[in-house]
């Protein structure tokens, strides 16, 4: 299924669900909506999704994504050789651009093509082995604010926002989804997340950047409760006062 229809299908359901629920739970019901939504949208976007064979303009589309990413400090690359774990595994890229592993540590990938890393680790590997061997990059990217699970993931490149806020859980029952802040090289940008647009579900991930999910406004949660709440112990400690006055 392609990524409008994804996104077609995530907006009606986000719709019907608003509209046969009764005004008085639509608070609590529509972030729990929206978490289904996301999750929809990231299970059709995958290529694995109704599909045992993916397109070649996808593959090719991917493949280029991939061909154009660079990586960053703090990043990871997986690295899978044949029949040798020794070799594989997701390492960290240092802050001097090398690959934290004793084997690669001279290996500097920061800031060149991903066929340039390739021919690298090419070189490496081949002082020792003759195994094929496969690369991906993992960019380190930031989920936080009203998510079930706030951390710092390491996603692949084709990963969207509305994947990425998705695999940390989904928003909270208190998440404000139709302002979500995308803050990227000290550029901010925001993305409603209500109506499933394209924005929502086009925009790919990139190194470093950060996904943050507001807390919804609610004057019964911030200015009633605390309110209640401190009426409460005060009319406790006079009544205390009172008590030990008249014994």
């Amino acid at each position: 299924m392609s990524t409008r229809a994804s996104a077609r299908f995530a907006g009606h359901f986000l719709a019907e669900t608003t509209e046969a629920t009764p005004s008085a739970c639509r608070r609590l019901v529509r972030p729990f909506a929206c978490s289904v939504a996301l999750l929809a949208v990231a299970a059709l976007q995958s290529p694995a999704f109704g599909q045992n064979v993916p397109d070649k303009t996808t593959t090719t589309a991917s493949t280029g994504a991939v061909d154009a990413v660079t990586l960053s400090p703090g990043d990871v690359l997986r690295i899978t050789v044949w029949r040798k774990p020794e070799l594989s595994g997701e390492f960290t890229i240092a802050g001097n651009g090398t690959i934290v592993h004793p084997l690669y540590r001279d290996v500097r990938v920061v800031g060149i093509p991903m066929a340039d890393v390739e021919t690298l680790i090419r070189g490496v590997i081949g002082r020792i082995e003759t195994a094929p061997f496969v690369i991906e990059p993992l960019l380190r990217v930031t989920v936080e604010g009203e998510v079930r699970q706030p951390s710092v993931y390491s996603l692949r490149p084709e990963t969207s926002v509305a994947q990425a806020i998705a695999l940390a859980g989904g928003p909270t029952i208190d998440a404000r989804v139709d302002k979500v802040r995308l803050i990227r090289s000290d550029h901010e940008t925001f993305v409603d997340f209500r109506q499933a647009t394209a924005s929502a579900t086009h925009t790919m991930i990139r190194s470093g950047d950060r996904i943050v999910v507001e807390r919804s406004h609610s004057f019964f949660r911030e200015v009633i409760t605390p309110t209640i709440t401190l009426l409460g112990a005060t009319a406790a400690i006079a009544s205390v006062i009172l008590y030990n006055r008249h014994r």
